[in-house]
């Protein structure tokens, strides 16, 4: 402790103790804290406070034991998108719409991830530059300034199993009855969001189609997430490749239960 280096200043120090005492901070409380093994009460304090308050439900404790890296929820969405839940939105994500035994079968192919009212021009601007691809085309589409709704989502992690070399319609048979097509702020929102959290990039030699359609009639895309970013692109119904020697499969999440 004597080489631990000073963060906050005396005058902070004793502003902050003042609250903590009004709060009901007692000397019995303190002790506790003193003695805390590992100094782990201190720390779920700090932990607190950067997640603005926010502390996880059963269901959705009970969801990250499940998930474990392959969830991105409202803790990782404060700390790397700098959300600011409100309290109407902490309701809505209060319990997550998966059973367990969903989140069990999805927990190596999915992502489980709190989405939040972020279009992916927020997003971009959010980031460092280098996590998208330079791309100035989408700034106007209505597709990228989209913000959606609060929710939580299944996002599976790769494209959906043989659907690449294929068109829409024929891709369209290659969905479970479980699954569907996300729009294209939700798989980059997931795909930016994971990366964060874990170092992991998804999508590194594919695209996947959304739902989404650009103003030119083309249905978005998104993927060959690599050194030079993520792409967002858009192609036709009937094209089976995005590009020579591009792969061009599907992308899909998990219906509500």
């Amino acid at each position: 402790m004597e080489n631990m280096v000073r963060q906050l200043s005396v005058h902070k120090e004793h502003e902050v103790l003042l609250k903590l005492e009004a709060a009901g901070l007692n000397d019995e409380l303190a002790q506790k804290v003193i003695d805390s093994k590992g100094n782990d009460l201190a720390m779920k304090v700090v932990r607190l406070i950067q997640n603005g308050g926010f502390e996880p439900s059963t269901s959705q404790k009970r969801a990250r034991e499940i998930l474990s890296k392959n969830c991105f929820g409202i803790e990782e969405a404060i700390k790397y998108f700098g959300v600011n839940p409100s309290k109407q939105q902490l309701a809505t994500l209060s319990e997550v719409p998966f059973s367990e035994a969903a989140l069990e079968e999805c927990k190596n192919t999915h992502i489980l991830v709190a989405v939040f009212p972020l279009s992916i021009l927020d997003i971009r601007g959010k980031v460092a530059a280098k996590l998208f691809y330079g791309q100035s085309w989408y700034s106007t589409e209505s597709f990228a300034k989209d913000h959606g709704e609060v929710s939580w989502y299944l996002v599976r992690k790769d494209q959906v199993p043989n659907s690449t070399s294929k068109n829409w319609n024929e891709q369209q048979a290659q969905l479970g009855k479980d699954e569907e097509v996300p729009t294209a702020r939700m798989m980059v929102y997931t795909i930016i969001g994971h990366y964060l959290n874990t170092g992991e990039c998804l999508f590194k030699d594919v695209y996947v189609r959304c739902r989404d359609f650009a103003s030119s009639g083309g249905r978005v895309n998104v993927g060959y997430f690599d050194q030079g970013g993520l792409d967002v692109n858009n192609d036709w119904d009937v094209s089976r490749y995005s590009g020579v020697g591009y792969g061009l499969g599907l992308a899909s999440s998990r219906k509500f239960q």
